[in-house]
């Protein structure tokens, strides 16, 4: 895999970066994922309690990551949490060398955190959105298709089409994200130009995840119609559609529940109480749309190297 602006920006050998997972993107997944050559990225809320202290918790995770790699990781803030000002401020104390945000104004907090040499990724959408951070003066862009899991763009546009048409709008590399789970994704998305790629779902279903066996077995079953998007009075969401909990969340919106209704059933950690506690009934199971390639549990540091020696295979059998 060659070197990419991306590869450059960040320090890493490879332009791999896995997703900041809200409640499952920890310690021991980022390192795992940095020793590999990649971007690991870890959550202010990974594995905490469902009303625990997301700057409390950040702290300790970023301590225990630099015991477990001396190699740059991440971490992902999304700018509607309440607490993303307080965040910031521990991430500059404690020197994280890159910051993912998403889900808000990327002007908040980027020449802040360049000011302290620290690099900023913003994850979005559109061609829009992609101008629009550029212009906040952001390093890089995570360009993220609707193929992906939990949150998505209320224009729901595939990420393949998506893609080409931000690499021509935008100077700034362009990292893919949404659907890709394997080599074959990789090559596809930097053909349309992309610098790098960022895969969540994928790094769910490995060793080093604190995730439920339950849910990883859930997403290991997974054929290629098990995913649906719920939520579009919300923020749009793609989840495995063969749980308890998304069954009734479809019932819910097909019988005409209003947002207030569907935030209620929802509650404050349905994500946690699916992905974390393995309550498949009463919590969500997020998951992108390419679920049905994965196979089995294997490590975060093999996933990479399989991703790596894949992509040559790849592109050979193109010539």
């Amino acid at each position: 895999m060659k070197k990419t602006r991306v590869s450059q920006i960040l320090g890493i050998e490879y332009p791999i970066l896995q997703g900041g997972m809200l409640w499952l993107a920890d310690a021991g997944l980022a390192a795992a994922v940095s020793n590999a050559g990649g971007l690991g990225v870890i959550s202010p809320m990974a594995g905490m309690e469902a009303h625990g202290e997301p700057v409390n918790n950040l702290k300790d995770q970023i301590e225990k990551a630099k015991g477990l790699t001396k190699k740059p990781f991440g971490v992902n803030i999304p700018l509607d949490l309440r607490d993303s000002g307080l965040l910031m401020d521990l991430i500059l104390t404690q020197k994280v060398q890159v910051v993912v945000t998403a889900a808000g104004d990327p002007r908040l907090y980027t020449e802040l955190l360049q000011s302290q040499e620290t690099k900023v990724l913003h994850v979005l959408s559109s061609v829009r959105h992609a101008k629009a951070a550029e212009s906040a003066g952001v390093d890089a862009i995570i360009v993220e298709g609707v193929e992906a899991a939990a949150r998505n763009g209320f224009d729901e546009l595939p990420l393949f089409s998506l893609i080409p048409q931000v690499v021509d709008a935008v100077g700034i590399p362009v990292i893919a994200a949404g659907g890709i789970v394997d080599s074959r994704g990789v090559v596809a998305a930097m053909a349309l130009g992309a610098e790098g790629v960022q895969l969540g779902t994928r790094f769910v279903v490995v060793k080093e995840s604190i995730a439920s066996q339950k849910y990883k077995d859930a997403i290991i079953a997974a054929k290629d119609t098990d995913t649906v998007i719920t939520c579009r009075q919300l923020i749009p969401s793609r989840s495995l559609k063969t749980t308890e909990f998304t069954q009734a969340l479809l019932a819910l919106e097909e019988g005409g529940a209003t947002a207030d209704e569907l935030r209620d059933f929802i509650g404050h950690a349905a994500s946690r109480t699916g992905g974390l506690e393995g309550d498949l009934e009463n919590g969500e199971a997020y998951c992108g749309s390419s679920a049905g390639l994965i196979h089995e549990i294997l490590g975060a540091g093999e996933v990479v190297r399989r991703l790596v020696n894949g992509c040559r295979e790849v592109i050979d059998s193109l010539a």
